[in-house]
């Protein structure tokens, strides 16, 4: 079940990034569900780096949204490049 809630909760941390960010993304659901995953790994590990969440404790929801986002704003630069 961790697998699979993991996916469930990348998907929908990655379309409500894609909400909070204006601007047409056109991608598909893999990608949405990856956007959420690397978000919130993102959120984990820079908050760690950050002193903001300690060693072994993970990011929270508005965390890895934010971490979401983040990754999203830089696929769009990317990919006008």
């Amino acid at each position: 079940m961790g697998i699979i809630g993991t996916i469930i909760i990348g998907l929908i941390v990655g379309v409500i990034a894609r909400f909070i960010k204006p601007g047409d993304d056109s991608m598909g659901w893999i990608m949405t569900i990856l956007l959420g995953i690397g978000g919130s790994l993102l959120a984990t590990y820079g908050g760690q780096a950050l002193g903001i969440y300690q060693a072994g404790q993970a990011a929270g929801f508005i965390g890895a949204v934010i971490g979401a986002v983040v990754l999203l704003v830089i696929y769009g630069l990317v990919k006008k490049s």
